[in-house]
């Protein structure tokens, strides 16, 4: 599954049952977090009207009228993975890890709470190869606060970006930033010392 993943820039005009996207998202759900905090949340969008609000909440208007990649606006769900910096500084002030000295933003060595919903959004995307679907991690372009205000999403959760998720069109090309190729293995494993 790892080796046949890759991001679908051009969908299908065709829904993903509510039970799949379910499946994902329980998938997700398994990953790793510090602390088995578990900080991170899904906000769900599906159906035309739901993804059509996000798009003209988030899309830059020209690329609208105009987009690149046409067949992603046809993408039945939109994910944005969410991580609760809260949840980790509370977390972290309980008594059983009391002693790490994670009780403030700056203690952390890593934003884990940015971490462990990456390792969320990646179990997501690897689960929708096993469904068979397409998916796309990419940026969110307008400011997340407004975004995320919109559908209603409290204080205190951080937006990563955003999953669209559906069934892969069969002409789907890959983006221009493929043809770069996987850096070397040589290059990126240092065994002992650098």
């Amino acid at each position: 599954m790892v080796r046949r993943r890759k991001m679908c820039r051009n969908f299908l005009d065709r829904p993903v049952e509510p039970v799949v996207v379910d499946r994902l998202l329980a998938r997700a759900c398994r990953a790793p977090s510090a602390g088995h905090t578990q900080g991170w949340a899904f906000l769900v969008l599906e159906g035309s009207a739901q993804t059509r609000r996000f798009w003209q909440l988030d899309a830059d208007p020209a690329w609208l009228a105009a987009p690149t990649h046409p067949g992603l606006l046809r993408a039945p769900v939109i994910v944005l993975p969410l991580a609760s910096r809260n949840a980790y500084l509370s977390r972290y002030a309980e008594a059983d890890k009391l002693s790490a000295a994670r009780t403030q933003p700056e203690g952390w060595p890593a934003p884990y709470w940015l971490i462990d919903a990456s390792f969320a959004t990646m179990l997501l995307l690897l689960g929708a190869v096993d469904e068979g679907l397409g998916a796309l991690f990419f940026a969110l372009h307008a400011p997340a606060p407004a975004t995320l205000a919109a559908f209603g999403v409290p204080d205190g959760w951080e937006a990563l970006g955003a999953v669209a998720l559906g069934w892969p069109a069969p002409e789907y090309q890959p983006s221009a930033s493929a043809a770069r190729g996987r850096r070397p293995f040589s290059e990126v494993v240092h065994r002992g010392r650098w």
